[in-house]
């Protein structure tokens, strides 16, 4: 089974869901079928992603806190409730800050347990999250699909 770290921006306000869920289709359906997912539980593509695969695919599922999940956004809770049936396991790395520290190990988690990443930036910016992330993949000679937002 593939394993497949998603990143990508907070910031979604720009497109439609029908757009995303287009691109979702794209570019995660492919691996969908026989894929474990890894998605930071945050609001923007996580929480879309999340939803998405949950409604859409068979995938397994697993979402990461970079502290605990009662941290999270209320948009970020409210998607994973809304599809705990879907969730195969949410881990809660529990780190004493939410900093952004905190957000990079979680990255780097994911991406070290995964065989490729699939990253959904909103600008080129190299120092986002989302960049820092797909460079990671790169940095462990993994392959990366980069999907602009």
């Amino acid at each position: 089974m593939r394993a497949v770290a998603i990143t990508g921006t907070r910031k979604t306000g720009h497109k439609s869901l029908t757009e995303y869920a287009n691109l979702f289709e794209q570019y995660l359906g492919p691996f969908a079928p026989a894929a474990h997912f890894y998605i930071g539980g945050a609001v923007g593509i996580d929480s879309l992603a999340l939803l998405w695969l949950a409604d859409q695919t068979p995938a397994s599922i697993t979402i990461v806190a970079p502290g605990t999940m009662s941290q999270q956004p209320a948009e970020a809770q409210e998607a994973v409730a809304r599809t705990k049936g879907r969730i195969t396991e949410i881990v809660e790395l529990a780190a004493a800050e939410l900093r952004s520290s905190a957000y990079h190990a979680r990255n780097r988690w994911m991406v070290d347990r995964a065989s490729m990443t699939i990253g959904f930036p909103h600008t080129t910016e190299p120092s986002t999250g989302t960049w820092q992330t797909i460079n990671y993949t790169t940095e462990k000679g993994k392959p990366r699909l980069i999907v602009p937002v």
